[in-house]
């Protein structure tokens, strides 16, 4: 049985981790969180000082970086220029700052460069917002998630909840809408939904359910 590249791309608050997490367990697949390397790079702008508006001196930065994607015992581990970053990219301020990072043009080339060399061999879930249109356009499965913009938000909310941030709900609507307009209006690599790419709005299902829905379609295209 073949293994396929699932590209799984979609919006802020979609769930499009924590899903790939799920299918990539459930099929045996490796996950593979092209977030987490925009996440990693923007820490690292953050901790040298480079602007996030300085396009040149990301994209150096970038070609000067190594990050590395581990599967641990307890779940995926980024690893930075050799440092364990997981816990420290997933803060609020990070999170932001990867957004403006992901525009630049040199800095995601350097980037998907890595995705694909990471995923060409198949048995792979990658997720991000240009995985099936950039990184993968011949991914053999690829599934666009969505949800409504308050179901979203409510997500990230709680996830902020959890990490101590002290946002509120307020807040993190705006955040949200501004992500999505910067997503989707960016020149680099906009988000958007590929011609071919299965669209699953799980506004009204939870992620074990988004998952279990994606591997089904995956295993048909597995046998086909």
């Amino acid at each position: 049985m073949r293994k396929l590249i699932i590209a799984i791309d979609g919006p802020v608050g979609s769930g499009k981790s924590t899903v790939a997490r799920g299918v990539a367990e459930l099929l045996g697949y490796t996950y593979l969180d092209s977030g987490a390397m925009y996440r990693a790079l923007a820490l690292k702008a953050n901790r040298r000082g480079v602007s996030l508006t300085d396009a040149a001196a990301l994209e150096a930065l970038a070609r000067e970086t190594h990050i590395d994607l581990q599967r641990g015992a307890d779940g995926l581990r980024v690893l930075l220029d050799g440092e364990d970053v997981t816990l420290a990219i997933r803060t609020a301020e990070v999170s932001q700052a990867a957004s403006h990072v992901a525009i630049v043009p040199g800095a995601r080339q350097v980037l998907v460069d890595e995705q694909r060399r990471a995923g060409k061999r198949g048995g792979v879930v990658m997720e991000g917002r240009d995985i099936g249109t950039v990184v993968f356009p011949d991914a053999e499965l690829k599934i666009f998630l969505d949800a409504s913009v308050e179901v979203r938000a409510e997500r990230r909310w709680l996830e902020h909840q959890q990490k101590g941030d002290g946002l509120t709900l307020p807040q993190v609507v705006d955040e949200v809408r501004e992500r999505d307009l910067r997503d989707r209006s960016r020149v680099a690599s906009p988000l958007k939904r590929a011609h071919d790419a299965v669209l699953v709005d799980n506004t009204a299902m939870d992620a074990v359910e988004t998952a279990r829905l994606i591997v089904r379609l995956a295993r048909e295209r597995e046998s086909a």
